[in-house]
């Protein structure tokens, strides 16, 4: 029997919320969630009959609601949701999401958390009542709640041509030969604690110890030595501007290459950029065109690629115009062998993309297997 909704209101959700933050993912079996247990078997897809992986699957999908940015990573570390943090322990889970926000410890707790864990609450209310409605567009591999691909038919003449959208966060990508890192022209790589494509990428890249602290960092190291050697240390790269390096940490997931796209001008005096989709299109004919160069270099040789929507976060390029620039350069330089790939977070942002591109999506028995799908691969 679906709940209705004035049987969850926030206080009571809430207070089972801070009962996971508190005890981790893998005590939720342990734990007395009367009302998260209630929600979780009401919402229509449940993948699994054990509980405590239904539960978890919700809080996937309530934090994805959160719209992205700070507040979305900060939910994700401070639950455990993130990628390698489901077993540690609460207060470095803490600790690491008082970071997403530059605050100490105890003020994060006092302030910014409640606010994170209530926010979490309230869309937990919302699915509680609603349920998540309808079913996967054609297209969808349903992998789980918050990782997801679709197959898309661009086939323009009788040569055919396909492109996986993954709709996930770009860290939990594997099994592609080459990432692109959106940068702005002086190459330069954000904290790991920010909410951007390249800030996530220069995270999942990091080498860690046991206790998950940073040791190495690897991919900004490496990027400093292509900027030295190529006489751009000091002033700006030309838009358009590809610099590769390798991927750190993100080896174990099948990636082998990180190509950080120069597409945003800064403006002197200002936080603000300016991207065109000419910086765009221009990068992405550089990002193909190294790959090609770089193939023969790799064994196997490096084949398949993934684009977010390089110059659509700070860049402030719609997400749209970001979508034609990339397909102009992807339609006229990509390799017969060459296997494509766009990756955004939001599933409306994925329904955009493949309205932009007049894309015909293959249904999952028709668009055959994905990179990194084979069994338990996906859903870790």
């Amino acid at each position: 029997m679906s709940p209705r909704a004035g049987q969850f209101d926030v206080a009571s959700v809430l207070r089972e919320v801070k009962m996971v933050r508190l005890e981790g993912l893998v005590r939720i079996r342990d734990l007395q969630l009367p009302l998260l247990r209630l929600a979780a078997v009401s919402v229509p897809g449940a993948v699994t009959d054990a509980w405590p992986v239904e539960v978890e699957n919700l809080l996937r999908t309530a934090v994805s609601r959160l719209g992205g940015g700070d507040l979305q990573q900060a939910a994700e570390l401070t639950l455990g949701l993130a990628p390698g943090m489901r077993d540690r322990a609460a207060a470095d889970r803490r600790r690491l999401a008082a970071g997403v926000y530059s605050l100490s410890v105890e003020r994060f707790r006092k302030s910014q958390e409640e606010m994170v864990l209530g926010q979490i609450a309230e869309q937990l209310c919302w699915l509680a009542g609603t349920g998540i409605r309808g079913t996967p567009p054609a297209g969808i591999a349903l992998l789980a709640p918050h990782l997801q691909h679709r197959v898309l038919d661009l086939s323009r003449t009788r040569q055919p041509l396909r492109v996986t959208l993954h709709v996930h966060p770009v860290e939990l990508l594997r099994g592609v030969d080459v990432v692109v890192s959106p940068s702005n022209t002086h190459l330069g790589l954000p904290e790991m604690y920010k909410a951007s494509v390249s800030a996530s990428l220069r995270r999942a890249a990091a080498v860690r110890d046991t206790a998950g602290d940073v040791i190495a960092d690897p991919v900004n190291e490496d990027l400093m030595r292509w900027r030295e050697e190529h006489g751009v240390l000091h002033r700006p790269a030309q838009a358009g501007t590809v610099a590769p390096t390798g991927p750190g940490a993100l080896a174990q997931r099948g990636i082998r290459r990180i190509y950080h796209a120069a597409v945003a001008v800064p403006r002197p005096g200002t936080n603000d950029y300016d991207v065109t989709p000419q910086y765009v299109a221009g990068a992405a004919a550089q990002v193909l065109g190294l790959m090609t160069r770089e193939r023969d270099a790799y064994a196997p040789p490096l084949r398949s690629v993934c684009f977010p929507l390089l110059g659509a976060g700070r860049g402030g390029l719609p997400p749209e115009t970001s979508v034609s620039a990339l397909w102009t350069a992807m339609a006229a330089n990509t390799a017969p062998d060459h296997e494509l790939h766009l990756i955004v977070r939001r599933p409306l942002v994925a329904d955009l993309v493949v309205d932009v591109l007049g894309a015909r999506p293959l249904p999952p028995e028709a668009a055959g297997s994905h990179p990194g799908e084979e069994k338990g691969q996906m859903c870790g």
